[in-house]
C-alpha cells in the first residue's frame, strides 16, 4: 500500500442521477437513484455500508430527518449517520466527517448523499438572503446579490472586467459540451455572455449556475479496504475548512477571506501547493466563484484572476484546467456535489475526451450558506 493511503479515507464510488428537469422525481428518488449507481461503481454490497451522511435537498419534504427516510427506503441501518446543511460546502463536510468516522474506527464505508427536485418540485432558491429576512426589504433578494457585490468590488479594487468573467463562463460551457451528462452543452462565446440577460449587476444570465434536478453519491471507505475494491483508489490527501459567522459587518466578507484558509490547510495536509495541482474543481455558483478561488488557491496573486482566465488558461489544454465537467454553470447545479465526482474521474483517468493528460492531483472546493462556509479537499492517484 502507498505510504499516501495509511491513515487516510478514499473515496472508491461515485455515482448521479439524470440532471436537469426530471419531471415525476423526487428528492427522495434522485438520491436512491444515485446511491445505487455509487453502490454499483464501487462494488460493494449495500449490507456493507455502515455510514450514511446526508444533506437534504430544498424539496425534502422530511427537512432535517432527511437522513433517517433515506436510511429507511435504501433499507439499511449504518453505525454512523446524521446530516448536515452548509448549502454548497457541504458535499466536501461530509466527506471529511466521514473520513473522520473511518479514522476512529466508527465505520468502514460511508455513503455520502444529496438528492433534489428543484428545477421542477417548487425549490426555493429566490428567497430572501441574509439572516432572517432582514435583507429582502432593500432588494437584496437571492443568491446572486451576494456573488454581484462580490463582483462589483472585485471591479472597482482590480479593474476586472465581465467579460473576465465571460471566460469563466465559456470555459466551463467549452468543457460541458465534451461532458455527454451536462445539462447545458451548447458552446458559447463572450459576446453571448454579454448579451444574455441581467439577473443583478454586474452579473449577467450566463454568470450564474444552473437550478436542477439530480442527486449524487460519494462513497468514502477506509485506505485498507479501498485497493480491494472495483474502481481504481482515489485517495483523499488534504482536507480544509474554514467558515466566518460574520456577513455584511465584516468589511471584507465580500473576498471571502476563510476561503484562503481552507485551501491552505488542505495543501499543509497533502503536503503540496498550487504549482503541484494539475485540475482544479472550483465551486462556481457564479463566475466570480472561480476569480476568488484562484486567488485563495494561490494560482495568481489578488486582484489577478480577471487576467489570468484570459487566453484559454482555465480551458483543457491550458495551465490549470478548472471544472472540467462543466460545473455548477453548465453541467448541473448540484452543490458542489458533481465537482468532487469529476475530481475523481479525472485522478481515475476516466473523463474521455476531457481527461487532463497525467493528472495526478486534483483540488476540489466549496462554498455555501451566504459565503460563511468554505471547504477544500486534494485528491490524488492511487
Amino acid at each position: 500500500m502507498s505510504h499516501r493511503l495509511r491513515g487516510r479515507g478514499a473515496i472508491v464510488g461515485v455515482g448521479a442521477s439524470a440532471q436537469g428537469k426530471v419531471p415525476g422525481s423526487t428528492a427522495l428518488s434522485l438520491a436512491v437513484e444515485a446511491f445505487k449507481r455509487a453502490l454499483d461503481d464501487s462494488g460493494l454490497r449495500k449490507n456493507q455500508i455502515d455510514g450514511l451522511l446526508t444533506l437534504r435537498g430544498q424539496t425534502s419534504p422530511e427537512g432535517e430527518q432527511n437522513y433517517l427516510r433515506l436510511g429507511e427506503t435504501l433499507g439499511i441501518n449504518p453505525r454512523w449517520t446524521g446530516g448536515m446543511h452548509m448549502g454548497g460546502a457541504t458535499a466536501g463536510a461530509l466527506i471529511q466527517q466521514a473520513v473522520l468516522a473511518i479514522d476512529a474506527g466508527m465505520a468502514t464505508h460511508v455513503a455520502c448523499v444529496y438528492g433534489d427536485a428543484a428545477a421542477t418540485g417548487g425549490g426555493v432558491f429566490n428567497r430572501a438572503q441574509g439572516w432572517g429576512d432582514s435583507s429582502s426589504i432593500w432588494g437584496f433578494m437571492a443568491a446572486a446579490a451576494n456573488s454581484a457585490m462580490t463582483a462589483s468590488r472585485h471591479m472597482a479594487l482590480y479593474g476586472t472586467t465581465s467579460r473576465q468573467l465571460g471566460e469563466v463562463a465559456v470555459a466551463c460551457r467549452h468543457h460541458a459540451s465534451l461532458n455527454p451528462d451536462a445539462v447545458m452543452r451548447q458552446p458559447i462565446t463572450v459576446d453571448d455572455h454579454q448579451a444574455s440577460r441581467w439577473i443583478v449587476e454586474p452579473l449577467h444570465l450566463l454568470d450564474c449556475c444552473l437550478v436542477s434536478d439530480g442527486g449524487v453519491c460519494v462513497i468514502v471507505s477506509s485506505a485498507e479496504h479501498a485497493p480491494d475494491l472495483r474502481q481504481p483508489v482515489v485517495p483523499i490527501l488534504g482536507m480544509g475548512q474554514a467558515h466566518t459567522t460574520q456577513t455584511l459587518g465584516r468589511e471584507d466578507w465580500w473576498y471571502a477571506p476563510h476561503q484562503k484558509a481552507a485551501v491552505q490547510d488542505a495543501y499543509a495536509m497533502a503536503g503540496v501547493g498550487a504549482s503541484d495541482i494539475d485540475v482544479a474543481q472550483l465551486y462556481d455558483n457564479f463566475t466570480i466563484s472561480v476569480l476568488l478561488w484562484l486567488e485563495h488557491a494561490g494560482f495568481c496573486a489578488p486582484g489577478e484572476a480577471g487576467a489570468f482566465v484570459e487566453g484559454g488558461r482555465i480551458r483543457l489544454g491550458g495551465q490549470l484546467p478548472v471544472n472540467t465537467a462543466g460545473g455548477n454553470l453548465s453541467e448541473s447545479f448540484m452543490e458542489g456535489w458533481l465537482h468532487i465526482v469529476e475530481g475523481v474521474r479525472q485522478m481515475r483517468g476516466q473523463c474521455g475526451p476531457r481527461q487532463v493528460p497525467g493528472a495526478e492531483i486534483c483540488l476540489t472546493t466549496g462554498r455555501g450558506m451566504a459565503l460563511n462556509c468554505a471547504n477544500a479537499l486534494v485528491l490524488g492517484k492511487g
